[in-house]
């Protein structure tokens, strides 16, 4: 695999989520220093300040980390210095993140998507480590995505590559977060695992339960799951015969439910890909520190 980063390069990689912001030091390709505070929920000016105070208190710690970077949930614009929206945190739309943060720490940051940042992590020291090409997934909430080839991510023209949620999948089914209809992440997303499963069983149902009932033999928990995963499968499958990656990589909450899914996803990816190349499937291995971890690495490639 070609490779972008300096095994003596230092580097801070800061995940800001919906509930926490994640920040470590990464020096060469080992965290250090993990740190995780709850997301102010008053406004972005407020989530700017708790990033900057626990950089600055690294940096205190850490004098050679002078490299900043950002991983944020939500599309940026095309020099990625704003973030358009990330429905999951207060008051987040059109935020300056590149120009708020270098007022108050006065340096430079690198702004990334959270899913692109993961699939950097995954790609240089995860579980596609020492591949030419790899896609992350992430199957959560929503779905996400980032493609890495020959190193480095792969953004497209206008730097929306990787949006796999939102890819059309059933023309007319149920709308996205979006507002799309129909899109990959409305119909096979732990949220609409859990939608769809509450319908079935006619209550409250999660996506963790989903999965559990589907695995004891319940026939309307198990369809629900079961429909998900071949949907999952056969987006690999598509992303297979269109840019044909080395390996894909699955993360998320949803993911974690194990070899069930791993093997659902893997039978309809093989079902739909067959005729034109194996669809590799690893799971991911950096868990919850792959967005600080890639936020670091593209700190080092900016």
């Amino acid at each position: 695999m070609t490779t972008l980063f300096s095994q003596e390069a230092v580097s801070i990689g800061v995940d800001v989520g919906g509930t926490k912001i994640a920040t470590g030091v990464l020096r060469g390709d080992e965290l250090h220093d993990r740190h995780v505070q709850p997301t102010p929920e008053t406004g972005w000016e407020a989530v700017l300040d708790a990033i900057a105070a626990q950089v600055s208190t690294l940096q205190a710690r850490h004098p050679d980390a002078r490299l900043v970077g950002v991983g944020i949930p939500g599309p940026l614009n095309s020099d990625r210095t704003r973030v358009k929206f990330a429905p999951n945190i207060y008051g987040f739309t059109d935020v300056p993140m590149v120009d708020g943060l270098r007022e108050r720490l006065g340096q430079r940051i690198m702004l990334e998507n959270d899913a692109k940042a993961a699939a950097l992590a995954e790609a240089h020291l995860g579980a596609a480590r020492g591949s030419e090409s790899s896609i992350y997934v992430t199957v959560s909430t929503g779905i996400g995505a980032g493609i890495v080839l020959n190193g480095r991510i792969w953004r497209g023209r206008h730097g929306i590559a990787g949006e796999l949620g939102h890819v059309t999948v059933m023309p007319g089914g149920p709308v996205s977060g979006a507002g799309l209809d129909g899109a990959l992440e409305a119909i096979a997303s732990g949220t609409a695992i859990a939608r769809d499963a509450s319908y079935a069983l006619n209550r409250d149902v999660s996506t963790a339960e989903a999965f559990e009932l589907a695995q004891q033999g319940h026939p309307g928990a198990r369809r629900v799951v079961q429909q998900a995963m071949k949907h999952i499968g056969v987006a690999l499958a598509d992303l297979q015969k269109v840019i044909d990656p080395e390996v894909f990589v699955i993360g998320g909450g949803v993911a974690s439910v194990g070899d069930y899914f791993f093997l659902g996803v893997q039978k309809a990816a093989d079902e739909y890909a067959q005729g034109f190349a194996p669809v590799t499937i690893r799971r991911a291995q950096l868990g919850p520190d792959a967005g600080v971890i890639g936020a670091a690495l593209a700190a080092q490639h900016s």
